[in-house]
C-alpha cells in the first residue's frame, strides 16, 4: 500500500502532526492545530562542535546518491515522540470511535484523515485503524425507522391468516367441498378395490360427474375468501389479524404512508393468484411456498417475491410503551369545552 507524502496526524502522539515522505516520518512534530509548510519540513541542522561524517566517494552511498526510500529510513532511525523508525506507535492500542468517552478523535472520523491538503483517493499511513463501514458490516436498514420483522414473526402471522382462511372455507365452501366428495367416493372406491384384486384395466370405471366444476368453483371461492380477507386490510393498516397479533406490518419501500388498494392488489397477485394452479400436480402450491421462503434469502430488505413487486418491506411494530399517554390526551383533551367549564 503506498501512502501519499503529506503532514498527518502522529500514530504515537495524535496532538501533534509529521511529515510522512512515502517511507518513513521525517523532521520534528508541530502541534496538531498548527499549519505546516506546504512541502517537507527543512532539515534540522547539525549540533555545533561536531563534525559532519565523510560522505563516501561513490555516487551510491553519497547523500545526493541516496535514493529517497533511504532518506526516509535514515530520518525515521530518529525516535520522535515515541515513533519507531518503522513509522507504527511503539505503544498505546487502537484509535477509538468517534463520539465514545475517551476518544481523541473527533466527530466524523479518524484524527487527521484525511489530511487537508492530501491527494484525492491517498490512503492513511501505517498505524491507522479503520472505522469505516467498507471493512465492517452496515447497520441493518430501518425502513422508516422501524427494523425489520424477523421471519419466524411473519411465518407465524401468515400460519394464522391460514386458519383464519380454514374457518372461512368451511363456512362459505363447506357444501362444495361435500358434494365433491360425494362425487368422486364411487370412483375412489373402485379403484381402491381393482387395486387390492390386483386388476389393472380402466374399464368400467365409474364417472366422476360433476368433480371437474366443483374444483374450478371450489378455488374460485377459496381465492376470492383470500383475496376479501387480506387485500382491504392492507390496503388500509398494512395488517392482517395475523401480522396485527404477531406485531409486524407493511409498508411501502418508498415513502412512509398507507400501502392503498393497488399496491395491496399487486401484492396479493403474486401470491394468491397460483391458487388456481393447485390442481396442475401442485405447481401453484409450490410457487407460493417459494414465494413465502424467499425472506430467508434475500439482503439486506428480506423481501418476500410479491414484496418486490409491489415495492413493500415488512417492519416490526415497536410495542406501545407505558409512557405513551392515552387516547383521550390527545389532541386538545386537555381543552375546556365551550362553556368554559369543566366536565
Amino acid at each position: 500500500m503506498t501512502v501519499q507524502p503529506g503532514w498527518y496526524a502522529d500514530p504515537a502522539e495524535p496532538t501533534t502532526q509529521r511529515y510522512w515522505d512515502g517511507e518513513g516520518w521525517i523532521g520534528a512534530p508541530l502541534p496538531a492545530d498548527a499549519t505546516p509548510p506546504p512541502g517537507p519540513p527543512e532539515e534540522e541542522p547539525e549540533p555545533a562542535g561536531e563534525a559532519a561524517p565523510a560522505a563516501p566517494s561513490d555516487s551510491t552511498g553519497s547523500a545526493a546518491g541516496r535514493p529517497a526510500g533511504d532518506l526516509g529510513a535514515a530520518a525515521g532511525d530518529r525516535p520522535a515522540n515515541g515513533t519507531p523508525a518503522n513509522g507504527t506507535p511503539a505503544t498505546g492500542g487502537p484509535s477509538q470511535p468517534s463520539g465514545q468517552p475517551g476518544s481523541d478523535l473527533p466527530a466524523g472520523g479518524i484524527a487527521g484523515w484525511p489530511p487537508a491538503n492530501g491527494a484525492p483517493g491517498a490512503t492513511p499511513p501505517p498505524g491507522w485503524v479503520y472505522h469505516q463501514y467498507g471493512l465492517q458490516p452496515p447497520p441493518p436498514p430501518r425502513p422508516h425507522g422501524l427494523p425489520l420483522a424477523p421471519f419466524g414473526p411473519r411465518l407465524a402471522a401468515r400460519l394464522i391468516d391460514i386458519g383464519v382462511l380454514l374457518l372461512l372455507n368451511v363456512a362459505v365452501n363447506g357444501f362444495f367441498v361435500w358434494r365433491l366428495v360425494q362425487d368422486i367416493r364411487p370412483f375412489a372406491d373402485e379403484l381402491v378395490r381393482r387395486s387390492m384384486a390386483g386388476e389393472s384395466t380402466a374399464e368400467g370405471m365409474p364417472a366422476t360427474g360433476q368433480a371437474e366444476g366443483l374444483q374450478v368453483v371450489i378455488l374460485l371461492i377459496a381465492a376470492a375468501l383470500w383475496f376479501a380477507y387480506e387485500v382491504p386490510a392492507l390496503a388500509n393498516g398494512g395488517q392482517t389479524f395475523g401480522k396485527r397479533l404477531m406485531g409486524v406490518k407493511v409498508v411501502p419501500l418508498a415513502a412512509d404512508e398507507r400501502l392503498g388498494f393497488g399496491r395491496s392488489l399487486r401484492r396479493w397477485n403474486l401470491l394468491g393468484l397460483p391458487t388456481f394452479l393447485w390442481g396442475c400436480c401442485g405447481v401453484g402450491l409450490l410457487l407460493q411456498l417459494v414465494d413465502c421462503a424467499f425472506p430467508l434469502f434475500d439482503r439486506p430488505l428480506r423481501q418476500a417475491l410479491h414484496d418486490k413487486r409491489a415495492q413493500t418491506v415488512v417492519v416490526a411494530v415497536p410495542k406501545a410503551s407505558a409512557a405513551t399517554p392515552p387516547a383521550g390526551d390527545k389532541d386538545g383533551a386537555d381543552t375546556p369545552t365551550s362553556g368554559g367549564t369543566d366536565r
